[in-house]
């Protein structure tokens, strides 16, 4: 079995990133995401809602610069209060 742990991604930067983000469904995404981004480009798209209805996922897609800018946007979406997951 591999473990994927040690295994090191090999992108080639700067790279179109995606991020699944899960939220409860009252949260405007839009918002919360742009007070994390600011003015870099980019797209929200909803993917799915749970069964009961009580959260959403969403797929954001923006240019990531190099494996410190990936990272670090997913340690800052991750932490943030309105985010619940983070793929």
């Amino acid at each position: 079995m591999i473990d994927l742990s040690k295994e090191k991604l090999e992108l080639e930067y700067p790279c179109n990133w995606t991020y699944k983000l899960v939220v409860l469904e009252r949260i405007n995404i839009k918002k919360t995401v742009k007070g994390i981004v600011l003015e870099r480009e980019h797209t929200i798209i909803e993917s799915k809602t749970s069964s009961n209805g009580k959260f959403k996922s969403y797929a954001l897609e923006l240019l990531v610069h190099n494996e410190d800018d990936r990272k670090t946007l997913f340690e800052i979406l991750g932490n943030h209060n309105d985010i619940k997951m983070i793929i």
